[in-house]
């Protein structure tokens, strides 16, 4: 289900997707073993394989939540054929801060550090590691960048139904120059989930969203997915930078 909004009015379709497969990663829960302890479910090792080691090639040219980004993706079946959207608010900023150094400096920045800094950098990588040419999106949405993302995807799904799509998010907090920036939503990051997606026919999940009157959200939007997505409850939401997230089984 998608909520386009628009000034005092909604739009509603329902679509309903699946997850094919998933992954995630954060400090201390790099299986999906650990995520389903957290989330309180019982767990199940038979299916659990680790993600897979990157090649050089990719290890060189990501940051540290690049690379755990990638790497999630590539866990992620279905990634060498699947239309990718690529989900964070900040991306590999970390780049972003060394190219504004050099300029602060008068130097000329790393020409490697400034083509990777673009926001769908890493997707753009993914592709040239994959061979996939499906095209990909980058989605950038302050603390409803998951959100976003996702609906983003079942649009996708909603054009193309036979396609499957890859939706990795990644985002890591802010450096210390810029804490005061830090919303209190990014206490759990560093944080990267990967999804592949398919349409459904008639059970599934979806997603709503609202206009949110009133201060941010403090709870992180793509772990309460992730919480939804593992547990039993027939929905659940959560309130994000601009908008009220709804999650359903259908």
């Amino acid at each position: 289900m998608i909520d386009r909004e628009l000034p005092r009015q909604s739009v509603r379709r329902d679509l309903p997707f699946q997850v094919r497969d998933w992954f995630a990663w954060a400090p201390g829960r790099e299986s999906k073993s650990a995520w389903r302890a957290w989330a309180g479910q019982p767990d199940s090792a038979a299916d659990d394989p680790p993600a897979p080691t990157l090649p050089m090639m990719l290890r060189r040219r990501a940051t540290p939540i690049g690379q755990k980004a990638l790497g999630a993706a590539l866990a992620c079946s279905g990634a060498k054929d699947a239309r990718y959207i690529l989900a964070s608010r900040h991306g590999e900023f970390d780049r972003t801060v060394l190219v504004l150094t050099s300029l602060a400096k008068g130097e000329q920045p790393s020409p490697a550090e400034f083509s990777m800094s673009v926001h769908h950098g890493l997707a753009g990588l993914l592709s040239i590691h994959t061979g996939n040419k499906a095209g990909h999106t980058a989605v950038a949405g302050s603390l409803d960048s998951f959100g976003y993302g996702l609906i983003e995807a079942t649009a996708c799904l909603a054009e193309a139904p036979g396609k499957p799509v890859l939706l990795f998010y990644f985002d890591a907090p802010l450096p210390d120059d810029y804490a005061p920036f830090r919303p209190m939503a990014e206490e759990e990051l560093p944080l990267v989930l990967a999804m592949t997606l398919v349409a459904a026919d008639d059970a599934g999940l979806s997603v709503s969203a609202t206009m949110a009157d009133g201060d941010e959200g403090q709870e992180c939007i793509p772990l309460s997915f992730l919480r939804f997505l593992l547990g039993n409850a027939p929905a659940a939401a959560v309130r994000g930078g601009r908008m009220m997230w709804r999650w359903h089984r259908v």
